[in-house]
C-alpha cells in the first residue's frame, strides 16, 4: 500500500557529451532566465494551475498510452466549509458539506505527520510496515479484513501511503453507510488490534510489495540517490522494508517486532500529529458530530512531532556532486541532472522552482526540446520538482532536469531555453474547476492541513498568491555547474558497473566529472537568437457564453449525421453547464490488422504524428486544451477536450497534420529505434507477457507484441511508411462523438479527403472457443533479472447477453474480499490477487490473478491455491443468507447509480458504446434493471456452472528466474516464447506449447456484441 517518491521515468539514450551539452542550456537558460525574472512580469495565479499542468511527471494527452496527472482540483461554487479545532486532541478537521456533488459516494481521508524518516535504524520499513497492520481489525472489529469486506459489500475502496513525514488513508463509500464506515475505519487509529499472528504473513505481503517493485527504474534510480545522502540522514533510510529488515534480521538480532510495532503506533499515531477531512452531504453540524463522537477516542500522547528540520543539506558530500553511470532494467537512455537545495515548502506563496520548472519544460517555439527534436536528437526534456516526500521536505527540495535522447542525440547537442507564461483568468478557472472524486479531494485537502495556514488549505498547493522575483532568483542562482548530480542511464553500461545498490541491486559507477568538462560548463555563453518567449497563444478562450440549443434535448446522445462513410453523435450538456467540450473521432481503416508489420508502421504513423503536432499544438495545452492521438487496435482514436471556444481550432490542427502527414528520413530513423525500445520494455513486464499470451489464444488474427518486435527488428523504410499511410487514408470509416458546450451545427473532418470502405471492418475480433478441459500455457518471463511470476487462471463462459455480463459483475464483487483474505492475507502468495470480469471482443468470462515471486513459490502451487480458494468460494455462496446477497446487489446498484462527478465520466461511458459499436447508451439503467430482479440461486448456479466437468478453463503461468536470473545478461532475447512444461503438481492439465498449433484446431464464436 505503500507509495514512495516517485520522481520521473527517464528514457533513452545518452552521453557524457550530453552533460556538457545540458549544461551549457543551463549556463544560457540562466542568463536568459535572470534577465526574464527580473523584468515586472503579470502572473497571475491562474499560471501557476497550468504550470501544474506542465510539470515534468506527465505528458498529458500528447500520445498513446499517455495519461494525464493533471493535480486534483474541485468546484468550489456554493461550498460551504470550515475548519474546526476538536480541543480534547488537538487535531485539525476540514469538513465539507457538499453541495454540488452530484454522487452519493462520500469521501475521508486522514494524514498523520509521521513517516518512514521515523523508522528506527534497526527496523527499515517499520513505518511503512504499520501503514500494513493497522487494517488488520481491530478490538471493536476483530475481523481481519472486516473493513475492507464492508467496503466491498457497499461500493467503496480503501488504501493508504506512507511518504517520507507523512503517512495518510483514505476511503470512499456510499452515503448511506457513511456513518459506519467512518467508525470502523477510526479504530485504526484508536485500537488496532495487530495480532502478533499476522506479523509473519504481513510481511510477506510488504515484501512482496517490494518485490514487485524491483524492476521499476524510477524505483531504483530513487534508492541509489538517497544513498548518496548523509550516512545519519533519514533519507539514506531503506523505507520500503522487506522480509529481511522485518523478519530475518529482527530474529538474528533478538528484536521482538510486534512489540516495536506496537511502541511505534503508540508514539507516532497520536491525535495531534493527525488532521482529518471529511467530504459528504450531510450538513456541516452533523459532520462535526459525527466526527467528535468518533474521533474523540483517538488517544494523544502529547509528545513532540518528530522534527527533521535541523538535519538540512543532506547532500553536501563529495560522492553527490558526481556523474554516476546506472544500468537500467528497461532498454532507455536517460541523462538526470539533479540539485539539491534548501527546502521550499516555505515558499509555497511564491513557488518559486515552478517558475524554474515553466521556462525550462516548455515546449514550443523557441523552446530548447523544439530545437532538439527538430535536429532529431531528444524526445523529450523535463524539468521541476514533483513534490512528493522524495523530492520534497523539511531537509531538502529537488530540482531535476532530465533529457530523453536519440541515438543521434548521443552525439550531438544544442543550447537552448524556455520561458512561458499563462494569462487565463484565475476567477474563470476556479469557478470552472471540475469536480474530482472524494477521495481524491480530501486526500490533498488532509494533507495541507498539515503544511498551509486555514486561509490556504484549498488552493496552497495548486496557486501562485505572490510574485516575488528575488525569491525565485535565488532559488535559480544555487542550480550551478559544480553543485549537480549527475545520473547517466543505459544499457550500455551493462558489463562496466562494478558498484550495487545494498536494497535493489542496481548496477552503477561512479566517477569525478572531468575538469574539461568543468571549464566548459563555468564559461559564458551568449543567449541564441533562436531562443525566445512564446508568441501570443491563439488557443486561449475569450468566450465563456453556454451555447443555446439548436435542436431537441436528449438524455442520451443521437445520431445526427451517418452516412456510407461515418457518422457523428451530438449531445449537449445541458446538466454540468460549463463552457466545455469533448470531441472525439475513431477512423476505422482495413489496413491496420493485415500483418504484424503494418500494425508496426501503424504505430510509427502515430508517434511521428505526435511528434509534428508537438510544437504547434503545445500552445493548445498550455491553454487547457488537451488532445490525445491513440494507435487503436482498428483505427485511430483522435480525442480533444477543453474550453470549447477554441477546441475546433485544435482539431483542424490535427487534422490538418494528419491529411498532409510526412516523415523525414532521420525523424522515421529515430522513432522506428524507438519503437524497438517500447516493445522490449512491454515484453519484459510479466503482467504485460501475460495478457498478451492470453489474447494470443484467446482472439482469432490477432498480432502479438512479439510479432511487432520481430516485424521492427526485420527493418522497415520510409517509403513503406509513406505506402501505409497513404492506403491508410484512402479508405475509412470515421465515426465521432461531440458532447458539451456545443450546437448540433458543429462540423470536424472536412479537410480529411477519403473515400467509403470497400469491405466493413469489424471493431472487435472473434474469439476461440476453449476446449472443455483445463488448458496451461507456461512460459519464462522475458526479464531475466525479474523473480516476479504471474498466475492467471481464466474461465470462459461465451458470447452472452447484458444481463450475463451483470451477473459476472455480481459475482467478481462478492468474490474480491474472500479472494484478498484467502490469497494474500492468509496464504500470502503475493501483493497483487484479484478476479476479474474479462469481456473479450463480447465472449465473457472470469479470472483469477495472482502476482507472486519464483524465490518463493512455483507457479503450480499457486495454481493449486486459486482452486483451493475458489472450492471455497463456491461452499460460501451455497451458504450465502438472501440478506447478504441482497446488500451486495444494493452496492452494486449504488455504484451504477452513482451520478457523474463531472462531463467527462459521461463522454467516457457514451463513447465506449460508439468506439465498440453498441449504442447501447442506457447500458447502466438497464443493467440496473437486470440487477434488481436477480436472485441468489440464480448467482450460485451461474458461478457453478463454470465450476463442472464441462468447463473451459485456460490457465496462463509467467515465470519468474530465481537466483539464476542475477547471474545473466539484463537484455535477453524477447523476439520469442520459451514454453515450459507443467509440473507433477498439474499433472493432468493439458499444456500449450504451440499458441498457433493449438487455436488453428478450436472453433470460433461469431463476432458478438452484448447489446440487449
Amino acid at each position: 500500500m505503500v507509495t514512495l517518491f516517485l520522481i520521473y521515468i527517464y528514457r533513452f539514450f545518452s552521453t557524457d557529451k550530453v552533460s556538457i551539452a545540458l549544461f551549457k542550456a543551463a549556463r544560457t537558460f540562466h542568463l536568459f532566465c535572470s534577465r526574464a525574472i527580473n523584468r515586472p512580469v503579470h502572473l497571475n495565479s491562474s499560471a501557476k494551475v497550468a504550470s501544474l499542468l506542465k510539470m515534468p511527471q506527465t505528458n498529458k494527452f500528447k500520445s498513446a498510452g499517455a495519461s494525464s496527472a493533471a493535480h486534483p482540483h474541485v468546484q468550489i461554487l456554493n461550498v460551504s466549509f470550515i475548519k474546526y479545532q476538536v480541543k480534547p486532541f488537538k487535531r485539525s478537521f476540514y469538513i465539507m458539506n457538499d453541495i454540488v456533488c452530484w454522487h452519493l459516494r462520500t469521501g475521508t481521508a486522514l494524514c498523520i505527520g509521521v513517516g518512514s524518516f521515523s523508522d528506527p535504524n534497526d527496523l527499515p520499513g517499520l513505518a511503512h510496515f504499520l501503514e500494513h497492520m493497522v487494517f488488520m481489525g481491530s478490538e471493536k472489529y476483530p475481523s481481519e479484513n472486516g473493513f475492507d469486506a464492508f467496503l466491498k459489500k457497499h461500493g467503496g475502496s480503501d488504501n493508504a501511503s506512507t511518504d517520507c513525514e507523512r503517512t495518510i488513508f483514505q476511503f470512499d463509500v456510499q452515503r448511506k453507510r457513511f456513518k459506519e464506515a467512518l467508525d470502523r475505519w477510526a479504530q485504526f487509529f484508536i485500537c488496532p488490534l495487530m495480532i502478533e499472528d499476522a506479523i509473519d504473513r504481513e510481511v510477506e505481503a510488504v515484501d512482496s510489495e517490494y518485490q514487485l517493485a524491483k524492476p521499476s527504474d524510477s524505483h531504483r534510480k530513487e534508492m541509489l540517490f538517497g544513498s548518496l545522502a548523509k550516512p545519519n540522514h533519514p533519507m539514506s533510510k531503506f523505507c520500503w522494508g522487506n522480509a529481511q529488515t522485518l523478519k530475518t534480521e529482527p530474529r538474528e538480532k533478538n528484536i521482538n517486532v510486534y512489540k516495536r510495532l506496537r511502541e511505534f503506533w503508540k508514539r507516532y499515531y497520536s491525535a495531534h500529529y493527525m488532521t482529518l477531512a471529511v467530504q459528504s452531504k450531510e450538513s456541516l453540524d452533523t459532520l462535526e458530530e459525527w466526527v467528535r463522537e468518533i474521533f474523540s477516542q483517538v488517544p494523544n500522547n502529547g509528545k513532540p512531532k518528530p522534527d527533521f528540520s535541523d538535519q538540512l543539506s543532506p547532500f553536501e558530500t563529495p560522492a553527490f556532486n558526481k556523474l554516476y553511470r546506472m544500468v537500467p532494467v528497461r532498454k532507455v537512455h536517460a541523462l538526470t541532472i539533479t540539485w539539491a537545495l534548501p527546502p521550499q515548502e516555505k515558499h509555497y506563496r511564491v513557488k518559486p522552482l515552478h517558475y524554474i520548472a515553466w521556462l525550462i519544460g516548455h515546449e514550443g517555439t523557441g523552446s530548447i526540446l523544439s530545437m532538439l527534436r527538430r535536429k532529431c536528437w531528444a524526445l523529450a526534456l523535463f524539468g521541476g520538482n514533483s513534490e512528493t516526500g522524495f523530492d520534497q521536505n523539511t531537509t531538502y527540495s529537488i530540482f531535476s532536469i532530465s533529457i530523453t535522447l536519440t541515438d543521434e542525440g548521443f552525439q550531438n547537442f544544442c543550447e537552448v531555453c524556455k520561458g512561458h507564461q499563462s494569462r487565463p483568468s484565475i476567477l474563470l478557472h476556479f469557478l470552472l474547476l471540475l469536480q474530482t472524486d472524494p477521495i481524491e479531494y480530501v486526500e490533498d485537502i488532509c494533507e495541507n492541513l498539515q503544511l498551509f495556514p486555514k486561509e490556504d488549505f484549498l488552493t496552497g498547493d495548486q496557486l501562485m498568491f505572490e510574485f516575488k522575483p528575488e525569491v525565485i532568483s535565488v532559488a535559480l542562482n544555487l542550480l550551478t555547474p559544480e553543485k549537480a548530480n549527475l545520473l547517466l542511464l543505459s544499457p550500455e553500461h551493462e558489463g562496466q558497473c562494478p558498484l550495487r545498490e545494498k536494497w535493489f541491486g542496481t548496477q552503477y559507477s561512479e566517477e569525478d566529472i572531468q575538469q574539461h568538462w568543468r571549464e566548459l560548463w563555468a564559461g559564458d555563453f551568449d543567449l541564441n537568437p533562436s531562443l525566445h518567449l512564446p508568441a501570443e497563444n491563439k488557443f486561449i478562450a475569450t468566450d465563456f457564453t453556454l451555447k443555446t440549443s439548436d435542436c431537441p434535448d436528449t438524455e442520451y446522445p443521437v445520431r445526427i449525421m451517418n452516412n456510407d462513410r461515418g457518422c457523428l453523435w451530438y449531445k449537449k450538456d445541458n446538466k454540468f453547464k460549463i463552457p466545455k467540450a469533448y470531441v472525439q473521432f475513431h477512423l476505422i481503416s482495413p489496413v491496420v490488422q493485415k500483418s504484424a508489420k503494418n500494425l508496426v508502421l501503424f504505430d510509427l504513423f502515430v508517434n511521428i504524428l505526435v511528434h509534428n503536432l508537438a510544437e504547434p499544438a503545445y500552445e493548445a495545452d498550455v491553454a487547457q486544451l488537451e488532445y490525445k492521438l491513440v494507435a487503436g487496435e482498428h483505427g485511430l482514436v483522435i480525442k480533444v477536450k477543453g474550453f470549447n471556444h477554441k477546441l475546433p481550432l485544435l482539431f483542424n490542427l490535427i487534422v490538418d497534420y494528419l491529411a498532409d502527414f510526412s516523415a523525414a528520413p532521420d525523424v522515421f530513423s529515430m522513432f522506428a529505434e524507438q519503437l524497438k525500445k517500447t516493445y522490449f520494455n512491454i515484453l519484459i513486464k510479466p503482467e504485460k507477457l501475460g495478457k498478451d499470451v492470453r489474447l494470443l489464444i484467446l482472439e482469432h488474427s490477432r498480432w502479438s507484441t512479439i510479432q511487432k518486435y520481430q516485424a521492427v527488428l526485420d527493418g522497415l523504410s520510409v517509403d513503406e511508411l509513406m505506402e501505409f499511410v497513404s492506403s491508410f487514408k484512402s479508405e475509412l470509416y470515421a465515426e465521432g462523438l461531440v458532447q458539451g458546450n456545443f450546437t448540433c451545427t458543429v462540423s470536424f473532418l472536412t479537410k480529411l479527403q477519403f473515400k467509403k470502405l470497400s469491405v466493413e471492418v469489424p471493431v472487435l475480433f472473434r474469439v476461440v472457443e476453449l476446449p472443455q478441459k483445463h488448458h496451461l500455457c507456461k512460459v519464462k518471463t522475458l526479464n531475466k533479472g525479474d523473480a516476479n511470476s504471474e498466475v492467471t487462471v481464466y474461465y470462459q463462459s461465451g458470447p452472452k447477453n447484458l444481463r450475463e455480463h451483470t451477473l459476472m459483475e455480481l459475482l467478481v464483487m462478492h468474490m474480491e474480499e474472500p479472494c484478498f483474505d484467502f490469497l494474500r492475507t492468509k496464504e500470502t502468495l503475493g501483493y497483487h490477487v484479484y478476479p476479474t470480469c474479462r469481456n473479450t471482443s463480447g465472449v465473457l468470462g472470469f479470472s483469477v490473478t495472482v502476482e507472486t515471486q519464483a524465490t518463493k513459490f512455483n507457479t503450480e502451487l499457486v495454481e493449486t491455491k486459486i482452486e483451493e480458494f475458489l472450492m471455497s468460494f463456491g461452499e460460501k455462496m451455497n451458504s450465502l443468507s438472501r440478506e447478504a446477497f441482497k446488500t451486495q446487489v444494493t452496492a452494486l446498484v449504488k455504484l451504477k447509480g452513482c451520478e457523474d462527478t463531472h462531463l467527462g465520466e459521461e463522454v467516457n461511458r457514451n463513447w465506449t458504446e460508439v468506439v465498440t459499436q453498441q449504442y447501447v447508451f442506457d447500458r447502466l439503467s438497464r443493467e440496473i434493471d437486470a440487477l434488481k430482479l436477480m436472485t441468489k440461486a440464480e448467482l450460485v448456479n451461474w458461478f457453478m456452472g463454470h465450476r463442472g466437468e464441462g468447463n473451459r478453463k485456460l490457465s496462463v503461468h509467467v515465470v519468474g528466474y530465481g537466483e539464476e536470473g542475477s547471474k545473466m545478461s539484463l537484455y535477453g532475447e524477447v523476439s520469442k516464447l520459451t514454453f515450459l512444461p507443467a509440473s507433477t503438481l498439474l499433472a493432468s492439465v493439458t499444456t500449450i506449447t504451440d499458441t498457433q498449433a493449438f487455436t488453428s484446431t478450436l472453433n470460433l464464436y461469431p463476432y458478438h456484441k452484448i447489446l440487449k
